[in-house]
C-alpha cells in the first residue's frame, strides 16, 4: 500500500508561478512511475505530466508543455510539479498517481488561477 499526499495548492493569478508537491510512502519509491492529473468542476481528470521511476523519461500533455516541469527527488519520496504561467484554465484540481505493479493516488489539491 502507497500513500501519497498533494501539497502545495491554491489561489494564484494568470501569470503567477506554484509548486506542487506529492510524499509518498512507498519502501522503495523507485519502483514507481510518477504522474500528475488534474480534475476541472464538470470535466474528465486529465494527463498532465509523466516522469519514470528514475526520472530519466518525461511527458507532458500539449496543454501544459513549456510551462509546467515534473521533477523528482527519489531519495526524499518525492514528486514535484512546478507550474509557471499559469492560466485560468489550469483551474482544477491536482491528484498524484504511482503507478507499478498496482496504482495509487492521493486525494488532490486545488489550484485555483483567476484573470
Amino acid at each position: 500500500q502507497v500513500q501519497l499526499v498533494e501539497s502545495g495548492g491554491g489561489l494564484g493569478q494568470a501569470g503567477d508561478s506554484l509548486r506542487l508537491s506529492c510524499a509518498a510512502s512507498a519502501r522503495t519509491f523507485t519502483n514507481y512511475a510518477m504522474a500528475w492529473f488534474r480534475q476541472a468542476p464538470g470535466k474528465e481528470r486529465e494527463f498532465v505530466a509523466d516522469i519514470s521511476s528514475r526520472g530519466g523519461r518525461i511527458v507532458y500533455a500539449d496543454s501544459v508543455k513549456g510551462r509546467f516541469t515534473i521533477s523528482r527527488d527519489n531519495p526524499k519520496n518525492t514528486v514535484y510539479l512546478q507550474m509557471n504561467s499559469l492560466k485560468p484554465e489550469d483551474t482544477a484540481v491536482y491528484y498524484c498517481r504511482a503507478r507499478s505493479v498496482y496504482t495509487y493516488w492521493g486525494q488532490g489539491t486545488q489550484v485555483t488561477v483567476s484573470s
